[in-house]
Formats: C-alpha cells, sequence, structure tokens
C-alpha cells in the first residue's frame, strides 16, 4: 500500500531582527517570525527518512499496474494510460475521502513525484458499473456522498447544532479509447451542497469542520468541466477548463488508489478541519471546494520523482464572487496564478516535499483598507514515520508539516503553520480504520481586538462500517475563536463533536 500527499511552502530568507512579513512588505503582528527556522524543521522531519531510504534502497520492483495517484516507481504521468483499469478512488476536493494505508506491504514504494500528473477520479465507480458502463468502454461513472452532523459543546452556541451534506457526481471520458485520440480525456462534475455555517455558530474565522465554506449554502454546480491531455511521451500533462486548482496545488491530503484495491477513505490524514484542503494563508483567493474556477493547469514531469506545475485561473473569488456556483468565468483584472515544484523518495519510509508560490491580482479588501494584488509562498512536507507488523496485517504511522506566508494585510490569515499524526491499520481486526490528530496556528490580519491567533485541535476516529461506507466521530477544541463578539469582545473557547458518514459509489 502507499501513502500519499503534494503540498507546499517555502520560507525564504531571514536575518536577525527581520522577519518574513516584512521582507515580503507585508504586516508582521508584532511577533518575530523565523521562516528559516521553519525549513529547518522540515527538513529535520522529512531528511533523516530520505537518507535511510537511500542506504537501504534496492532497484525498485516493477509494478505490474499503474497507480492513478502516489507511487514513484512509475511516472505518475503514465499512468494516466491505464487509469480505467483501476478500482480508484474516492477524491475529488475537499472532504477527506481518500485511500487508507493499512495492508501496506514494505515492498512497495508510496507517493507519486506529481499531483497534477495523475487525473481526479470520485467514488469507486460502482455506478457506472452497475448501469453496464463497464472499464472497457472507455467511460467511468462514480461519486460519493458526505453528510455530518455538527454538535456545539461550548463556545458561541453552545448546546445547538448544525447539519450538512455534500454529494458529488462525476464523469469521466477516456478519449484514447472512444475517439481514438491518444492522450485524452474529458471529465464533468455535479455537485450539490446543502448545509448551514457551522463555523460561524462556533466563532471559528479559519474552519474546524471543512465540509462547509461561504455562502450560498444551498448550490447545485457545474463543479468540473475540462478537457486533460499528456503530451510528449507523458512528460507533460495540461488541463484546460473548469477544474479544482486545491487536487493540483497545495494538498497536503490526498487518496491514494493502489492496483486491484477499493479506496479507503483516509490518506495522509482523515482530518476535517479547512487547513487540511487549503493552507488558511491563501484562504479566500485560491479556488477549489467548493468554489472551483475556469483555468489552465500545465505539469512537466521530468523524472519519477521530480516535478514542476503552473496554473492560471479566473481570480475573481477574491472580489466576494462565488466561482462555483456561476457556469462560465469572469476573466477581467482578477487572476490566480500558482506554481509548484515537488521531490519525492521511496523505501520503506517514503514522503514527499513540495514547495509553491502564488499570486493574486485585482484590488482587495473593503472600504478604506484596500490593496493591489497579494503574493504568498508554503511548503509542505509529509514522511512514514513507523510500519508496524502485526499478527493481523501491517499498520503505518504518517506525519505532515504546513507553512504559508503572505504580504497582505487585507487576507484573513498572514501566516499559518500546521501538522499532524495519522495511524492507520493500527487497531486489531480494524484493518480500514484509522485515527489522528492535528493542530494548526493562523496568524490574522488585522485581527479583531480579542485575537491575533486562531488555533485550531482536532482528534478523529475513521471506522469502517461497510462496503464503502465509513463513520468517522471528530472531536475539535479551539481555545481562541478568530470572529470579534462586537467591538471588543471575544467569543469563548469551542468545542464540538462532528459525527460525520462518507458513502463512495
Amino acid at each position: 500500500m502507499k501513502i500519499s500527499t503534494s503540498c507546499i511552502n517555502f520560507s525564504a530568507l531571514n536575518s536577525p531582527g527581520i522577519t518574513m512579513a516584512s521582507i515580503m512588505g507585508g504586516p508582521n503582528n508584532n511577533k518575530q517570525q523565523h521562516p528559516w527556522s521553519v525549513i529547518a524543521v522540515l527538513l529535520a522531519f522529512c531528511l533523516p527518512n530520505m537518507q535511510a531510504n537511500a542506504e537501504q534502497q534496492s532497484p525498485a520492483p516493477k509494478a505490474t499496474h499503474s497507480q492513478s495517484d502516489d507511487k514513484p516507481t512509475i511516472n505518475p504521468v503514465s499512468e494516466e494510460k491505464s487509469k480505467h483499469r483501476q478500482k480508484a478512488a474516492a477524491a475529488s476536493s475537499k472532504p477527506a475521502n481518500h485511500l487508507n494505508e493499512s495492508g501496506y506491504s514494505s515492498k512497495q514504494v508510496g507517493i507519486a513525484g506529481n499531483p497534477g500528473a495523475v487525473n481526479v477520479l470520485t467514488g469507486t465507480g460502482w455506478l457506472g458499473q452497475t448501469l453496464g458502463l463497464t472499464e472497457d468502454t472507455g467511460v467511468r461513472l462514480g461519486g460519493l456522498w458526505i453528510g455530518n452532523a455538527d454538535i456545539q459543546m461550548s463556545g458561541r452556541l453552545a448546546g445547538s447544532a448544525s447539519f450538512n451534506s455534500m454529494g458529488i457526481v462525476d464523469l469521466q471520458l477516456d478519449l484514447a479509447r472512444l475517439g481514438g485520440l491518444p492522450g485524452a480525456s474529458f471529465g464533468a462534475t455535479f455537485l450539490q451542497f446543502d448545509g448551514q455555517d457551522s463555523n460561524g455558530r462556533g466563532g471559528v474565522l479559519t474552519g474546524y469542520n471543512g465540509l462547509t465554506e461561504t455562502e450560498p449554502l444551498n448550490r447545485s454546480e457545474l463543479y468540473q468541466f475540462w478537457w486533460r491531455q499528456s503530451l510528449l511521451d507523458d512528460k507533460v500533462i495540461v488541463r484546460a477548463g473548469k477544474s479544482i486548482p486545491t487536487f493540483d496545488f497545495n494538498n497536503v491530503s490526498r487518496r491514494l488508489p493502489v492496483p486491484d484495491e477499493k479506496p479507503y477513505v483516509a490518506a495522509v490524514t482523515g482530518l476535517l478541519f479547512t487547513p487540511i484542503y487549503v493552507n488558511p494563508s491563501i484562504l479566500g483567493v485560491m479556488p477549489g471546494y467548493y468554489n472551483s474556477a475556469w483555468g489552465l493547469t500545465v505539469t512537466a514531469a521530468p523524472t519519477k520523482t521530480l516535478y514542476a506545475s503552473y496554473g492560471i485561473y479566473d481570480g475573481s473569488l477574491a472580489r466576494g464572487r462565488q466561482t462555483g456556483t456561476h457556469a462560465w468565468p469572469t476573466f477581467n483584472s482578477y487572476y490566480f496564478n500558482i506554481s509548484e515544484a515537488g521531490f519525492s523518495w521511496v523505501g520503506d519510509y517514503p514522503g514527499k516535499v513540495a514547495v509553491g508560490g502564488w499570486g493574486q491580482s485585482g484590488t482587495l479588501g473593503t472600504g478604506n483598507d484596500l490593496e493591489t494584488g497579494a503574493q504568498g509562498i508554503y511548503a509542505t512536507a509529509s514522511n512514514r514515520l513507523w510500519n508496524l507488523d502485526t499478527t493481523h496485517g501491517k499498520g503505518v504511522v504518517l506525519g505532515y508539516l504546513q507553512y504559508g506566508i503572505n504580504n497582505s494585510h487585507t487576507m484573513m490569515v498572514n501566516e499559518f503553520v500546521g501538522g499532524g499524526l495519522s495511524g492507520f491499520g493500527l487497531i486489531p481486526g480494524r484493518n480500514k480504520d484509522s485515527l489522528g490528530l492535528g493542530i494548526g496556528v493562523s496568524w490574522l490580519n488585522n485581527p479583531p481586538r480579542s485575537q491575533s491567533t486562531e488555533i485550531l485541535t482536532q482528534f478523529y476516529y475513521q471506522a469502517h462500517v461497510i462496503g464503502d461506507v465509513f463513520f468517522q466521530p471528530t472531536f475539535s477544541y479551539v481555545p481562541n475563536p478568530g470572529i470579534p463578539n462586537g467591538a471588543y469582545g471575544s467569543y469563548p473557547s469551542a468545542t464540538s463533536m462532528i459525527f460525520q458518514l462518507v458513502t463512495l459509489f
């Protein structure tokens, strides 16, 4: 089995007395920032295993099947050719619907070199197979449904509950098989969301419940509509149309389909808070769940373990336009640009590091607090930390780190640091279950008088129920909610219990 994640972030210069925000032209919120320290932590997190793997690594076994997501023994771009031979999937956008690590063989390697070089598959494909659309037809029809009940145990509206439901139906066509167009594919996805403002009820800005986002909270969307083309012997991939940039960039947790194996739900982590899906330092400008956007993504994968990706998208989300609910783009002075480069390694402790930068054009802010454009950088690392052999099977422990910073004084967050641990297959007789914990610290721009930071902590247990159905209780604690209560007050610390059900089809 394997692991996966694709992420980003880098930090840059630092000298005594100089903060990263001041280098980039942004506020420092009266705190010393040490990006080089962050890099040191990321390297300390990953390099020991990189070195250990290099010392013991023998030629990786040749895979008999291509993997659609994160396995570096194969150039991930070439995996597109056989995506219809996989029973892979779950994974769209944001909600945690990834692949479990249990059952991993130490002879296998994990984590693909490039998240953008593999295709986005949602669900198991059971829906299409039930309708007679077998793998050899070149048509794949799948989807998922996620619902959660969020109980506020303490905080702004203690004792209240909110409910959220999200469904996705995904159609993908292999145009090489259907129309004789080598390397070409087409995808279209429909999304339906009905929910409530769970995060606002707790006074939380950055989001402990990642299933619900901005209004409108009842929406029907053309979520994806794109053409994907592989070129130059699968060394270059181009995707044009309406897509989900957070799948290709700054993706710290993504599902990992394995040949001949149905998807489980968690990958690097099954945490539900928003920082897992989009770095808070890019919140409000980067399209993703559930605000996908029209644009162009280009990926180069010259080797099995190196990649570089660039994307440019409709950036009108930055001025409050809900790009997900609009079928067509608005290309004016608002554009979102992002680039990312990453490296992965294999062996018993596979992992990945990635760095990226982004830029948003146009006028940002409201009232008299305005600025022209914003830029930022970010870095992420993920690594398998421990392999456990038991009489009941194999389990693993994974870890991840995130960092991001921008030069904006109008966006919600100026800087973010986060990390977490997850275990898969650790409980006897529960090989498809996972559990984990995470923390995220956001330094707020123009903070309310009550808080300058917002800290999210979360613990989850994801249990396999039956078939492709999973149940996940998740406990969240936010000691300092960032939404101000009146002119000077703050809301009390928030605790929440989320009960989430995931069904793949």
